[in-house]
Order: structure tokens, then C-alpha cells, then sequence
């Protein structure tokens, strides 16, 4: 089981990636800006960040960059998930240290495989019983 970080100004889309991140078995953590999702990633460490770009007080790019930059946090994997569907905006997003991007609207499914996928990356210490 993971401890996954959902950063979304939008209480809907907060909600329904929450159901799908618990439904997969995993932990959720939830920011409602990107400065407090900095704040609660610094503080938690999770095992991975689900961040939304368009918000108050710092975009999701912003965030983004600040937790890769951080010897702190730089290890948790970011992926983008975002109505901004430009190629531009996916192109600045990995180059931001997002590790994948995905956009909205998606399916179960798709946020599933990326969760999933980038999980998979990462190297966790195994779970203690």
C-alpha cells in the first residue's frame, strides 16, 4: 500500500481521485492548493503526488518544480494531472520533474494504470507486519 498525495482546488475532482486511489488499496493524503500540497509533501513524504495544475496561490508547475528540487521531496514522484492538454503544457510539465501527465478528463482506468505504472518505479522499503 502506497500513501498517495491528491493536490486539487476542486472538491469533485478531489474527491473522485480520492475513490479511485483507495479503491486501487492505496492511502490518500489531500492538499486543496499546490502550496499546501508542498507544505503536507514535505511533511508526510509520500510515496507519490497527484497534481492538479490550475490553482491558487501555486500552479501545479510551481509546486511541481519546488518538490523536485527539494533534497527532501525530490524522490517523490509527481505525475501531472490537468485539463491543460497542449503539448506545451505536457512538454513544461516533465520538464518541471513531473514524472508522467495525464489529463482530465480520464478514465478509472487510465489513472489506474499510471498510479499503478509509477508505483512500480520507485523503490519503498517492504511493508512491515
Amino acid at each position: 500500500m502506497a500513501r498517495i498525495l491528491i493536490v486539487d482546488d476542486s472538491p469533485s475532482q478531489l474527491l473522485g481521485i480520492q475513490r479511485i486511489v483507495e479503491k486501487l488499496g492505496h492511502e490518500s493524503i489531500t492538499a486543496e492548493d499546490g502550496a499546501a500540497g508542498v507544505e503536507v509533501a514535505k511533511r508526510e513524504l509520500p510515496d507519490m503526488v497527484l497534481m492538479d495544475v490550475v490553482m491558487p496561490n501555486l500552479n501545479g508547475f510551481q509546486a511541481t518544480r519546488t518538490l523536485s528540487r527539494e533534497s527532501t521531496t525530490r524522490h517523490i514522484p509527481v505525475v501531472l494531472v490537468t485539463t491543460k492538454d497542449q503539448d506545451t503544457d505536457r512538454m513544461w510539465g516533465l520538464r518541471q520533474g513531473a514524472k508522467a501527465y495525464l489529463t482530465k478528463p480520464f478514465s478509472e482506468d487510465e489513472l489506474s494504470e499510471v498510479i499503478e505504472r509509477i508505483l512500480q518505479t520507485i523503490d519503498r522499503p517492504p511493508a512491515t507486519a
